[in-house]
């Protein structure tokens, strides 16, 4: 028989049950949470290191920097002005050590276009560009006068480096910078507008590796594709070169994505963010990464990708005359200059320091055939290209653009085979000295 009390008991013993398993239950709800929780942070440090822009070069990428500006590297003068050899490394500490005497300060220097690629990259492959970008500051409150003489003074810097570097036994003090700017220098740019204030210096050099100081102070658009979006900077090495293996440097990708970015180099892909900025080079870019085997990374935005591109294309260069010399000096600065219509690519793939005669040996009639093809095919990829994807021009005004893509390409083809004589008396000679080496020789033997 139960009495009140036991009732009593077995009412506060079945509370108690129910108390204690909604503390349970609440324990573990909050556990859990907290996991949630722990789960949650370490997958956004997950996505965070994903997204990071910026990591330190590997071993075997610092081996490959260290060969990149230990390389010797040639400025052409025009006429009989002899031409300027020098480490690529010599080169930049020379520019900063010149800036600083015209008291102007560049944040860092980095190394930028196809040599960063290279570097970034664990494959072998042949790179004209030699970028390299000077990141300068200038205060708001300066001033266009104040802007104006930090660019003349950058400009000084640059003429007084590149006299320094001459051969010192042609009374090179003599020469004033308007004669330096006629010899050496391909092209000279100044830009300034809201977004971008930088100016750009490109070094002479008849195969197409011309070396281009960038002096930046604000630039909207630091580079076309992800492949080449890379800045190496180098500040860590310039004072001890020797021991620069053992340096931490850093490489940074402009497109956003480091590991993505690299992914692409490896994997060959194109991929681009807001097309739309990319300046009217981007198409060429485009179709000489193409011919390379390089794919597009997104094969279902591709046609939109190339509208973009054509129309900023006509944007940047309207009429026929500016497009050709557009297409000509791309031609010529990423696959070698003509000589006497014909393509010299003389540079190794590894980009490392080889011997100066291997460096200047007579290029091969198979090797210029080959280069030859390349252009031809880079140019056939361009017509494809605009025919299909042009959307801002009347139909004529393509098909004039067509024509003159078609004219170049035949001529082009004329000139792959017919090999220039360099024993007939030409106007235009080769001005490094030119080597062979005979079969089970040790030495090069000069040719002319």
């Amino acid at each position: 028989m139960r009495n009140g009390n036991g009732y009593q008991g077995n009412q506060h013993t079945q509370q108690n049950q129910h108390y204690q398993n909604h503390q349970n239950h609440q324990s573990h709800q909050n556990h859990a949470a907290q996991n949630n929780n722990q789960n949650s942070i370490q997958e956004t440090a997950v996505v965070e290191k994903i997204v990071s822009r910026t990591m330190l070069l590997a071993k075997g990428q610092m081996k490959r920097l260290r060969a990149v500006l230990d390389e010797r590297v040639e400025i052409h003068g025009r006429g009989n002005f002899p031409t300027i050899s020098t480490k690529l490394i010599d080169l930049i500490r020379c520019v900063r050590t010149h800036l600083g005497a015209a008291q102007v300060r560049a944040r860092d220097i980095r190394l930028n276009g196809g040599a960063a690629s290279f570097v970034a990259s664990s494959d072998d492959f042949t790179y004209a560009d030699l970028d390299l970008i000077f990141p300068i500051q200038i205060d708001d409150e300066s001033g266009e006068n104040a802007e104006k003489t930090i660019f003349e003074s950058i400009r000084e810097a640059v003429f007084t480096t590149i006299r320094e570097l001459m051969p010192d036994n042609i009374g090179k003090e003599k020469f004033d910078f308007e004669t330096l700017k006629d010899v050496y220098i391909r092209k000279m740019i100044k830009v300034a507008s809201d977004n971008d204030v930088w100016s750009l210096f490109s070094l002479n050099n008849e195969y197409g590796r011309c070396i281009e100081l960038k002096f930046v102070n604000k630039m909207k658009r630091q580079f076309e594709f992800s492949v080449d979006s890379f800045q190496i900077h180098l500040d860590p090495l310039l004072d001890d070169f020797e021991s620069c293996e053992q340096k931490k440097v850093t490489i940074e990708s402009m497109y956003g994505d480091i590991h993505q970015a690299i992914n692409h180099l490896h994997e060959r892909l194109i991929d681009t963010v807001k097309p739309e900025e990319i300046r009217g080079g981007g198409l060429l870019k485009y179709c000489h990464l193409i011919i390379r085997g390089y794919k597009a990374a997104k094969p279902w935005n591709c046609r939109k990708l190339e509208r973009y591109m054509c129309s900023r294309f006509f944007i940047d260069f309207p009429d026929l005359n500016s497009q050709e010399n557009k297409l000509r000096n791309y031609l010529d600065s990423h696959f070698g200059t003509s000589f006497n219509g014909v393509t010299y690519d003389q540079w190794s793939s590894s980009g490392s320091d080889t011997e100066s005669e291997a460096s200047t040996s007579q290029a091969t009639s198979s090797s210029l055939l080959v280069t030859g093809q390349a252009k031809y095919d880079f140019l056939m990829l361009l017509y494809r290209v605009i025919d299909e994807s042009t959307v801002c021009l009347m139909a004529h005004e393509r098909h004039m653009t067509l024509n003159m893509i078609d004219r170049v390409a035949f001529q082009l083809s004329m000139q792959c085979y017919s090999p220039p004589n360099f024993s007939s008396g030409s106007s235009t000679p080769p001005r490094t000295t030119l080597f062979y080496l005979p079969p089970d020789a040790a030495t090069w033997i000069p040719v002319i």
